[in-house]
């Protein structure tokens, strides 16, 4: 890296790329929040004018692209496919990017909030915003759907690398070496022993690799954080929200981008359980103080929201309740593990993830019933009246002929 930002050069460096002036001058800059990867710096300039400026601490493995250049490669094709840049919520915000030393830089909208801070502080989930999400991202997936010139256009790579296929996210843990008990706390341990130990789990991902298929452009990284809703959301027609930080977009599988976004919304419930060892499972989901029941009419309207307006996508993946169910699951797995990398901490709370993880991707038929409050074909009623959607063909109840830790190993 040639250039280390820092508070006291990163107005020299906006006026050397010419996104101010020397007149301008800069009223306030602060360095937000450190996320181990990134610095940030919110940069605001005399004219009120607000610039979030990031760089990478450090670069990707060798022959991969940055991070900040897939999300400057979807800036620029939001400015070649103006059908998507005219969808307000996933505008972008890009307005420079450096490559040489990991540099982007973005309008900063002081507008909005992030979502997962409004409902943290507000506690409530408007089923307006729910539905306004699902439509936004159907409208991408929609645009976007076996489309060869976006898939070429996403599979474009820096100069002098190379992309040889798109990442598939559909995968479980990473190979468990003796490197693992200097890396994590002795109690975390405890989730890598149950995780090998439940077989159907392993199975069941391993399922969800082989069956991923990427047919439209994915955000691939769709949490509340990544969501901005308006500060006056309740007195405007449109721009209601802000989809952001595309820096893991690509050619992906729909299910995945619904998946992720519900997991997020499961957290809600899952951090405010009354965990206590003494307690079991079932006991403290019914102590939840953000009971599921609260969250689930919201769920309920974004994923309706999204299938009125891609109904198509059910006849290209008859069972997408079930998939995305699985995905959600897969979703808290995560959770658990990154919170093991970054924070060094596993508690009952986690292990309490890792069961309604667990049920979900092993039991997507009763997690249907757990995270929308009704099944598959209530959910899809309202869809069929309209459109006719053919119903999800039941597979055969078939001896498999591999070995599932063997396919999982393979995929």
């Amino acid at each position: 890296m040639l250039l280390t930002l820092s508070s006291h050069n990163v107005i020299q460096y906006l006026q050397d790329a010419g996104l101010c002036s020397s007149e301008d001058g800069a009223s306030d800059d602060s360095e937000l929040p450190d996320n181990s990867k990134n610095l940030n710096l919110l940069v605001t300039l005399a004219d009120h004018r607000q610039f979030l400026v990031k760089q990478e601490r450090s670069t990707n493995c060798a022959g991969a692209p940055h991070e900040f250049f897939n999300e400057w490669l979807f800036h620029q094709l939001l400015q070649q496919f103006p059908v998507i840049g005219n969808i307000c919520a996933i505008a972008s915000l890009v307005v420079h990017f450096d490559e040489e030393n990991s540099i982007l830089v973005r309008n900063y909208l002081s507008e909005y909030q992030q979502l997962e801070r409004f409902y943290r502080h507000q506690d409530i989930y408007p089923t307006e915003i729910a539905t306004v999400i699902g439509t936004t991202l159907a409208g991408l997936h929609r645009a976007t759907f076996k489309r060869k010139e976006y898939r070429d256009f996403m599979a474009t790579a820096p100069q002098g690398q190379f992309r040889y296929q798109f990442y598939n996210p559909a995968q479980g843990l990473e190979s468990i070496s003796p490197d693992i008990f200097g890396m994590v706390p002795t109690e975390a341990l405890e989730f890598y022993a149950l995780y090998q130990r439940y077989e159907s789990l392993e199975s069941a991902i391993a399922d969800l690799a082989y069956e991923w298929n990427p047919c439209c452009l994915t955000h691939n990284d769709l949490k509340l954080d990544n969501i901005l809703v308006h500060s006056r959301w309740e007195h405007l027609d449109n721009c209601l929200i802000k989809l952001i930080d595309w820096e893991a977009c690509g050619w992906g599988d729909p299910a995945f981008d619904l998946g992720t976004l519900i997991a997020s919304y499961l957290e809600i419930w899952l951090s405010s359980l009354v965990v206590d060892p003494t307690i079991e499972l079932a006991e403290s989901l019914q102590l939840a103080l953000t009971p599921l029941e609260v969250l689930q009419p919201t769920i309920l309207a974004l994923i309706r929201a999204y299938l009125n307006a891609f109904p198509m996508i059910l006849e290209y993946r008859r069972d997408l309740i079930l998939r995305v169910i699985q995905f959600a699951g897969l979703g808290l797995l995560n959770q658990i593990q990154n919170k093991i990398k970054s924070r060094k901490y596993f508690d009952y709370g986690d292990m309490y993830r890792l069961q309604v993880a667990k049920n979900l991707l092993t039991m997507p038929e009763q997690g249907v019933l757990t995270v929308f409050g009704m099944s598959e074909s209530e959910i899809l009623q309202p869809v069929a009246k309209v459109h006719q959607v053919p119903q999800p063909a039941r597979e055969q109840q078939l001896v498999r002929l591999y070995y599932e830790k063997t396919r999982l190993r393979g995929c």
